[in-house]
């Protein structure tokens, strides 16, 4: 009797879906997470707008002052 060889393909295969599947759960967690990071965001601006109005001077002091 001859021993057969592993189907090497298949394996490739599995391995790819693997990863493919890891990927998409990343990016879907990824995309849940900057969600939420910009409703915390408008949430704390509008719960302090004087900070959240010196947060966005800076920031657009930065802007102006970067050095491309």
């Amino acid at each position: 009797m001859v021993p057969q060889m592993p189907d090497r393909n298949g394996d490739e295969r599995h391995t790819r879906d693997t990863r493919d599947s890891r990927d998409t759960e990343r990016r879907r967690k990824r995309a849940l997470f900057l969600r939420e990071l910009d409703e915390a965001r408008e949430l704390r601006d509008r719960v302090q707008p004087r900070r959240a109005r010196a947060a966005r001077m800076r920031q657009q002091m930065r802007m102006r002052t970067f050095r491309w």
